[in-house]
């Protein structure tokens, strides 16, 4: 399994494929060479490669991208569900895996 670390002052990592818990080999400007998943991460989300505190930045590309809403463990998934966008409240109001609108009721 493999997450690939853009630049090396980030705190989570994206996965290349789907992580399962397991030995992950960080590429990339990895701080790490590898780093133990202990949720499932699906491909192209985002994995913790430090543990988060509550309101804590998610720094991605080596810039803030995002907030905790939640203490993230190392190596959980980091996603809608524990973190909010800087970016976009909207991302915040979007189901975690269907990325379908919570705050939206269709009729």
């Amino acid at each position: 399994m493999i997450a690939f670390q853009i630049d090396y002052s980030d705190n989570v990592a994206t996965a290349l494929e789907e992580l399962t818990p397991g030995t992950v080999t960080l590429r990339g400007d990895a701080s790490e060479q590898t780093i133990e998943a202990v949720t499932e991460v699906p491909a192209g989300h985002k994995i913790a490669l430090c543990d988060i505190a509550s309101g804590e930045d998610i720094v991605k590309y080596g810039v803030v991208i995002g907030r905790a809403t939640e203490n993230i463990g190392k190596g959980n998934w980091v996603h809608l569900h524990n973190i909010r966008s800087v970016y976009d409240e909207r991302s915040s109001h979007l189901d975690a895996v269907t990325g379908a609108p919570k705050d939206t009721r269709y009729e």
